[in-house]
């Protein structure tokens, strides 16, 4: 069975003594076995990435560049190799990896600007014969810590930013399903980047703690759970670093009773059981306001029943299974709480067989959702959709605005004024309008507000090329004798 390894200075380097199964999600089976980094292997790549700083920093704006543009190429062509490698690992249906892929190259062609990105800013004559001028210049040695769901999309929302800025790279990808963030450093190194520039290693928490501790990395970047997240953010805080670390969601689509029922129904469907749920970004609460829900929750049902699920190698499948056994049956004890916790199971996916091993579990559908239940409360990840009823736009409003999370959020309506009421009032960090899962373009930045974000940085856009950059402000005079004088005063300006 072949070993996933380490990339370290651009060798592929395997631990002996800690390994753990690969599984296929549609097959139940193990695929591959994978190297568990010691704190000696991450040491390793954070001395490779601080080795290979120097030379990286100096390169010119205008051979990074060349490195995005090439491997904005090696990706396009690769598409279909990378996505089979994703669904073999996470069990997303193979046109939902491509789409991952497409999203991720956004980021890869915003970094392809870097020029523009890096500018700084000047002004002459601030004082008598003095200029001021500022420049962005890399952090060091940054840590990329990524999740299962978006083995590509999420990396490329880190490193590429970061490798763009003059930083050099250890990225810790999810244990779960590794090959991707393997391959992806193979094209950056195809497409001219230098060894030691990006390095990956696999790992738990003896990884995790290792980068968050050295005093070698300056910046961590992480998406995973609120709670993974709490703990990165203070942890590396209390040692100095920058951090952006995204945590969960909940996010909430209003529905107001003028909207179209059947693009809110198509979206809703859409956006709560693409890829089986397992979308930091998926709608997991519709609110229905006014009477919209005795008309929703029919035609959300119907069109469940039409769902494809199967392994996601099979061009008729439309949603794949669930990452682990252990994911199937977290997301099955919630339907079966729903029901005495007030909830109307209206479609109960554990219903649904399937052949063979795999984590399959059907679509659930639960109606009359309170909000005091686990249903509402919790971040499932899985592929259940929860219907809260409320009387008014207001109280609508008021639930989603009293959630922990903020990460993103949605209104259906042909009312455009309720629209942007919505947009102004609503306490999340992205919002749809019509738009299910409101993930922003790669020229914009993405998070969310509340628990959803640990940090004061968005993720990859404008804020990122902030987050992975300090700023160096210059002041210059050159000689001039009928100006010089011993003053003793504070500096003034004139």
């Amino acid at each position: 069975m072949a070993r996933i390894p380490h990339v370290i200075a651009g060798e592929k380097v395997t631990d002996a003594e800690r390994t753990q199964p690969v599984y296929n999600p549609a097959t139940g089976e193990e695929q591959h076995e994978l190297s568990i980094a010691s704190v000696q292997t991450v040491e390793q790549a954070i001395a490779a990435a601080n080795a290979a700083l120097p030379k990286w920093r100096a390169t010119s704006l205008t051979k990074r560049a060349d490195v995005f543009f090439n491997l904005r190429q090696l990706l396009k062509q690769r598409t279909p190799e990378l996505a089979a490698i994703v669904t073999s690992e996470h069990g997303k249906v193979l046109s939902d990896a491509a789409g991952e892929i497409a999203r991720g190259l956004e980021n890869v062609e915003f970094a392809a600007g870097l020029m523009h990105l890096l500018k700084g800013e000047r002004d002459e004559q601030v004082s008598t014969g003095v200029d001021v001028h500022s420049v962005k210049q890399p952090v060091g040695v940054v840590a990329a810590i990524t999740p299962f769901n978006f083995p590509v999309m999420v990396p490329l929302w880190m490193i590429a930013s970061a490798i763009a800025c003059g930083n050099t790279v250890v990225l810790k990808p999810s244990e779960r399903d590794p090959s991707a963030s393997v391959f992806i450093a193979d094209l950056f190194r195809e497409a001219g980047l230098p060894d030691g520039v990006l390095n990956v290693v696999h790992g738990d928490k003896v990884a995790v703690d290792t980068l968050l501790d050295s005093p070698t990395v300056k910046a961590i970047s992480f998406v995973g759970s609120t709670p993974i997240a709490r703990y990165i953010y203070e942890r590396a805080a209390a040692n100095g670093k920058r951090v952006q670390a995204l945590g969960g969601a909940k996010n909430h689509m209003m529905v107001l009773p003028d909207a179209d029922i059947d693009m809110a129904a198509d979206a809703a469907v859409s956006a709560a059981y693409g890829s089986a749920g397992e979308r930091c970004m998926a709608v997991s609460v519709v609110v229905a306001v006014g009477e919209v829900g005795d008309t929703l929750v029919p035609a959300i049902e119907s069109r469940m029943k039409q769902l494809r699920i199967g392994d996601g190698t099979d061009p008729a499948s439309e949603m794949g299974p669930l990452i682990t056994r252990e994911a199937v049956d977290r997301v099955a004890s919630y339907v079966a709480g729903a029901a005495a916790e007030g909830g109307t199971v209206v479609v109960d996916g554990r219903e649904q067989s399937f052949d063979g091993d795999g984590f399959f579990i059907g679509v659930s559908l639960i109606d009359h959702v309170k909000t005091d239940s686990k249903v509402y409360r919790d971040e499932i990840f899985g592929p259940v959709l929860a219907v809260v009823r409320v009387d008014s736009y207001e109280e609508g409003l008021e639930i989603i605005n009293s959630h922990q999370f903020g990460n993103g959020t949605a209104i259906f309506t042909r009312d455009g004024g309720a629209a942007r009421q919505f947009e102004f009032d609503v306490e999340a960090g992205m919002v749809g309008i019509n738009v299910p899962i409101p993930v922003p373009v790669g020229s914009f930045s993405f998070g969310g507000w509340k628990d959803s974000l640990f940090g004061d940085s968005h993720i990859y856009g404008p804020e990122s090329i902030h987050f992975y950059t300090r700023s160096k402000v210059i002041t210059t005079r050159w000689p001039n004798p009928d100006q010089s004088k011993v003053d003793l005063g504070f500096p003034s300006n004139s």
